[in-house]
């Protein structure tokens, strides 16, 4: 019996969760309950990378080293990836169940510079376009942890506005090679001195960008303490995922990077985003929901719990669309800081992409320096990333933008160029309440069309006194 007892003790200290964690009270008092999450739980088995062949000197590649560490893990039933100090250049690094990987102070996980290292390869086929830099897909009790980074090598690429850098950035990123569109707009990291291509041309390359982190169809998912940087494209995509935790993260990277979002949360359901720092090159934190019949199969993005964040540059601080088709459910937005994004409430999209909001609630919302609106409804949104053709006028009026039943409360902004701007047709924006706030603006208090049902309560827009 005693014999019994022991190993059920030892079987059940064998399997940890991340202790520590009180996610429960970012769980009370919600304007509508939700689920509360629990971190994945993670058997108390550790490899290094080390010991499985891996040199973190910055020139020897680690993707095999990578590979046979999570191996070992798995046949173990899982644990902790330990990635000590030092520089591990890699390709792919796809995680399996109960896996966490462990980045410690001063280690880095940088992605190879080399494009044809982040294609995937089974059973001697290779796939046709390239492989988000750390994955999983139908995974079970997924971690990436610790106090290291990840290097997405973003530079080599993304492609790069000529209005958005300096003389001397447009001369650096000549040095390395690279394409220049024949109006001289845009440098492509097309033909680049010291690597191939993966396309046949600068603009097919360019549509080949992938993500830095991104997880489909995962339950049990935390993201904890790490920086995350320099992504070629999104830092970290939780894609149609269940239970996922994002806590204390560093997203970062240059404010010019072409769709360098930071988070962005994709038909996920039970999802707490909490105490991360955010500097993006696009937008901060975002949710999606698909566009057209595919996200409608999908689902909602459903019991979002975002609170205790700052974001400092990014197109939007929080952000629903511009795709939302599968819709938006009870999400809680609370406790953030917003401080020089373009926009600090933008709610976007368009005919073709949109979908329905319902039981949106923000509130306690603190910005300044924000470049253009405090908030802002959009329904006409043109996606201009690099190579974008702006579309006629839809004829179809399918999957309409529908943004409803969304309630601001508290918040305080410093410093934008407007308010409060809404422009859609009737039935697009409507049943919105703005309530006890303050927005000093500089240019326009409102900019609101007849058709957008905005209720104002108690909201003080107040500008320069006139001189």
């Amino acid at each position: 019996m005693k014999k019994n007892i022991l190993f059920i003790l030892l079987l059940f200290t064998s399997m940890a969760t991340f202790a520590g964690n009180d996610y429960a009270k970012y769980y009370q008092g919600l304007p509508k309950p939700m689920p509360t999450v629990v971190a994945p739980t993670i058997p108390d088995n550790n490899v290094s990378i080390i010991e499985c062949g891996g040199i973190g000197d910055g020139i020897t590649m680690n993707t095999i080293a990578f590979q046979k560490a999570i191996s070992k893990l798995s046949k173990l039933g899982g644990g902790h990836l330990n990635v000590p100090a030092g520089i591990y250049l890699t390709g792919l690094i796809s995680l399996k169940d109960n896996i966490d990987l462990h980045i410690e102070r001063n280690a880095m996980i940088l992605l190879s510079p080399d494009k044809k290292d982040h294609f995937k390869t089974e059973d001697g086929a290779t796939d046709n376009k390239p492989t988000p830099g750390i994955n999983a897909s139908n995974r079970k009790n997924i971690s990436i942890t610790g106090e290291g980074t990840i290097d997405g090598n973003g530079k080599w690429w993304r492609a790069v506005k000529r209005s958005k850098v300096s003389d001397a950035e447009w001369n650096q990123f000549k040095l390395m090679g690279g394409t220049i569109s024949s109006n001289g707009e845009l440098w492509y990291p097309y033909n680049l001195k010291n690597f191939d291509n993966i396309a046949n041309s600068a603009e097919a390359q360019e549509n080949m960008r992938t993500h830095l982190i991104r997880f489909t169809s995962c339950e049990n998912v935390l993201i904890q303490g790490v920086t995350i940087q320099n992504s070629p494209k999104f830092h970290i995509v939780p894609q149609r995922c269940n239970n996922v935790i994002i806590d204390g993260v560093t997203v970062r990277c240059p404010w010019n990077a072409q769709n360098g979002d930071g988070i962005d949360v994709g038909n996920c359901s039970n999802v707490l985003i909490i105490n991360n720092t955010i500097d993006a090159g696009d937008d901060g934190i975002c949710m999606k929901g698909g566009a057209g019949k595919s996200g409608l199969e999908y689902g909602p993005c459903e019991n979002i719990n975002i609170q205790d964040n700052k974001v400092y540059h990014a197109h939007g601080g929080f952000v629903i669309g511009s795709e939302f088709s599968g819709g938006m459910k009870n999400i809680f937005v609370n406790n953030n800081t917003f401080s020089g994004t373009d926009t600090g409430l933008r709610f976007k999209s368009s005919i073709g992409r949109g979908g329905t909001t319902e039981s949106i609630n923000i509130s306690n919302i603190y910005m300044n320096d924000i470049k253009d609106d405090a908030i802002v409804f959009e329904t006409t949104y043109f996606d201009n990333h690099v190579g974008a053709k702006k579309q006629g006028m839809a004829t179809a009026m399918d999957f309409v933008p529908n943004f409803k039943d969304i309630h601001i409360s508290n918040v305080i902004c410093r410093d934008a160029r407007n308010g409060i701007t809404a422009h859609g047709e009737k039935g697009m924006i409507h049943d919105i309440t703005i309530a006890n706030s303050t927005i000093f603006y500089s240019n326009k208090a409102k900019d609101i069309d007849a058709d957008c049902d905005i209720k104002l309560v108690n909201v003080k827009l107040v500008t320069y006194p006139a001189r």
